[in-house]
């Protein structure tokens, strides 16, 4: 019992770790390649995305922890509620990778496509398990519903260059 904060702490942190590597890596891309891209109006502001992840990121990862937590830590109760859980991290993770580091707006839209599909199973494996830690990855479903919603665009309104080509 007396180690459990540092287990609440390490699954509430984890999703925080390929975050900040994306960041870290693509930071140089945003105020350039970004901003040169056609956006819609209903884009959100820059500076709204980094605490709105953190937000998700944790509750997100809070959530993870009662799953593991009720489930009584790494069981084969556990293989398929944190499997879904940890692919839909992966995806969360390399979406940035696609988007922001390779330019590829194509594969950053399948990216986020397969991963509504994967936060909705997870929710729906969490619900019998921990309805509070579902409630808690709603925030993040609803966000990532909106940036779903941007990365269609973006892609439709911003055509990849065919090599040699230029405006």
């Amino acid at each position: 019992q007396g180690r459990m904060w540092a287990y609440t702490v390490g699954f509430t942190v984890l999703p925080h770790v390929g975050s900040f590597f994306g960041w870290f890596i693509n930071q140089k891309e945003i105020p350039v390649w970004y901003e040169k891209l056609k956006k819609p109006s209903w884009c959100p502001p820059r500076r709204i995305f980094p605490v709105a992840w953190t937000v998700l990121y944790t509750g997100m990862g809070y959530a993870s922890y009662l799953i593991w937590n009720d489930l009584g830590g790494c069981s084969s109760k556990a293989i398929v509620p944190l499997g879904l859980y940890g692919a839909q991290l992966a995806l969360n993770w390399a979406w940035p990778l696609f988007f922001f580091g390779a330019h590829n707006l194509k594969m950053a839209l399948i990216d986020i496509l397969c991963l509504d599909g994967l936060v909705i199973g997870t929710m729906c494996s969490w619900y019998r398990i921990n309805k509070i830690a579902t409630l808690l990855m709603v925030p993040y479903l609803g966000w990532l519903a909106m940036a779903t919603c941007l990365t269609i665009r973006i892609w439709k309104d911003n055509p990849e260059q065919k090599p040699g080509k230029s405006e």
